[in-house]
């Protein structure tokens, strides 16, 4: 079987049954399978998801992560391969860097059976890399981390021409923290408004200061997102709101902003609580930190892209969405580098996240090529 038909077969097979996250069962059962047939040991620390091995000849172990879940999404795009799942789609190409990965384990096992694999390989397939932070879930419960001394992934980009690997140093994307604001007033009918105490004012005057953080508190060098996503309040046309709520979303790559931002929001809940006379609470559900490339690995990444063909250019700012990868920098240095993938000429031109993303499978023998090379240059 040639290459591409390899990463066409299996790429093809996962996109056509997608699986949302931490509901991977058979998409983990379909890359055990493959694993068994290639005759690579691995192991389920999670109910999802699975980690190969393969012992090498050194005692350095390097970790290599493809996530495997996907979005639910209904998918448009008019493909032989399309999601047999209604509103469920691999709209972040998931299944190509869990095929990429693949093939890169098998072209190590054939290294190993001739004595010839540089160093102990680790091919992570993590679940849930969407929500629920699969990656820290997998490394809780799993005691092969602490054997990495490093980790390497990376994302398919249709934002960026085929044939380009975008990386930078330290942040590559920012930390992803939701936040959600309670206002507890009270009732009372319009007639007599003045007994009642407006939730709704409080919501109002709350949206108009989180509106105002980036152009008063921070420094607007800086690229921060601070999203108010959704709100709700009242119970009736004629009577004053008792409940109001308001939810949204924070991206940053300076922890220090991230700070700032939490601090300000913590006075304009006290300030709405002055003010309307309402109890105001707002909570965080810390979601994921920035991925921090390690400075140390930056030559042998670029080396590694131009050998496989790729343009290396450094990223000057991060991205601003979120991505679990950042997980894997506790526990051992990491590089994750985005593999351009749009081809105007070819039609590839959706973004992530939506339901007519699509591809050119070539590229994940280029992923492969990538990690080839680290895997042969990297040195301890």
């Amino acid at each position: 079987m040639t290459e591409i038909k390899f990463v066409s077969e299996h790429r093809r097979y996962l996109h056509e049954n997608p699986e949302l996250s931490m509901k991977e069962f058979g998409t983990t059962s379909y890359i055990i399978e493959v694993l068994e047939s290639l005759g690579i040991n691995y192991t389920q620390p999670l109910p999802t998801g699975v980690v190969a091995y393969l012992k090498g000849e050194s005692e350095t172990t390097l970790g290599f992560r493809a996530d495997i879940d996907a979005l639910p999404i209904h998918e448009e795009n008019d493909v032989p391969y399309r999601s047999s799942e209604d509103g469920v789609m691999h709209a972040c190409g998931h299944d190509g860097h869990t095929a990429a990965l693949l093939l890169f384990a098998k072209r190590c096992k054939a290294l190993s059976d001739e004595g010839k694999l540089p160093h102990n390989c680790y091919f992570i397939f993590q679940p849930s890399e969407e929500t629920m932070a699969g990656a820290k879930q997998l490394l809780d419960s799993w005691s092969g981390k602490e054997a990495m001394d490093a980790v390497f992934g990376i994302h398919i980009m249709p934002d960026e021409e085929t044939g380009l690997a975008l990386f930078r140093d330290h942040e590559m994307t920012a930390s992803a923290t939701e936040y959600r604001f309670y206002i507890k007033g009270e009732s009372a009918h319009v007639a007599n408004k003045q007994h009642g105490k407006s939730a709704l004012e409080a919501l109002m005057f709350t949206t108009r200061e989180i509106s105002q953080i980036q152009q008063f508190h921070l420094d607007g060098l800086n690229r921060n997102i601070i999203h108010l996503g959704r709100m709700d309040a009242g119970e009736a046309i004629n009577t004053v709101p008792s409940n109001a709520y308001l939810e949204g979303t924070i991206r940053t790559y300076e922890e220090d902003d991230l700070a700032v931002i939490k601090g300000q929001m913590d006075k304009i809940r006290a300030a709405a609580e002055v003010l309307y006379d309402c109890k105001v609470e707002v909570t965080y559900n810390e979601g994921y930190p920035p991925v921090k490339n390690d400075p140390e690995l930056r030559t042998l990444a670029h080396q590694s892209v131009e050998s496989a063909g790729l343009e290396p250019v450094i990223k000057e700012k991060p991205y601003l969405f979120g991505e679990d990868f950042s997980f894997y920098s506790e526990v051992a240095p990491t590089y994750f580098v985005f593999i351009g993938a749009g081809d105007r000429e070819k039609g590839y031109t959706s973004s992530l996240h939506t339901s007519t993303f699509n591809f050119d499978e070539s590229i994940l023998i280029t992923v492969a090529d990538y990690y080839e090379n680290i895997l042969k240059n990297y040195k301890h």
